[in-house]
């Protein structure tokens, strides 16, 4: 039977911890996900054995990948793969925003989506997901929703106060 998943890759354990709002969110969305540690850099040889055992689940999938400093894990992802990739990098505590370019200039033909709040890259996969998904297409609808509804509750308890 064919899934829908999200499969999250981050480039070393170090990032988990971003990737709590990430795997929140894919919770809340009633997603199934799986969390995986690969080195475009260090362990690329196992990271397209990751790639080719997605490949042949005939799933539907949608990669998150989380990589700091120089963002090779996403275009690698992405120039081996059929799926999309959403690229989710951390900003660099040493050096702010700098490290994202490494995420937005991809050679031709490699084209993995940019998203830096970790919530919005979950919704994007939901998203993508939904295009083939029904049951999704609805929780989509209704996180939306609760989103909406909370601006304006928020709204309605200031003018209040």
């Amino acid at each position: 039977m064919v899934q829908n998943r999200a499969v999250i890759i981050i480039g070393s354990s170090v990032d988990e911890e971003f990737t709590r709002p990430i795997r929140s969110t894919l919770k809340e969305l009633g997603l199934p996900y799986e969390l995986r540690v690969a080195s475009a850099h260090k362990t690329p040889r196992r990271l397209l054995e990751m790639l080719e055992e997605y490949e042949r689940s005939g799933d539907r999938i949608v990669y998150i990948t989380v990589a700091g400093r120089s963002n090779a894990l996403s275009g690698f992802v992405d120039s081996n793969t059929r799926y999309p990739v959403i690229a989710c990098p951390p900003q660099s505590d040493k050096f702010g925003c700098v490290d994202i370019y490494s995420s937005l200039r991809m050679p031709t033909g490699v084209s993995p989506l940019v998203i830096l709040e970790p919530e919005s890259a979950a919704l994007a996969a939901a998203k993508i997901l939904a295009l083939s998904d029904q049951d999704i297409c609805k929780r989509v609808l209704s996180y939306q929703k609760g989103v909406r509804d909370k601006v304006e509750q928020d709204d309605e308890n200031l003018r209040k106060a």
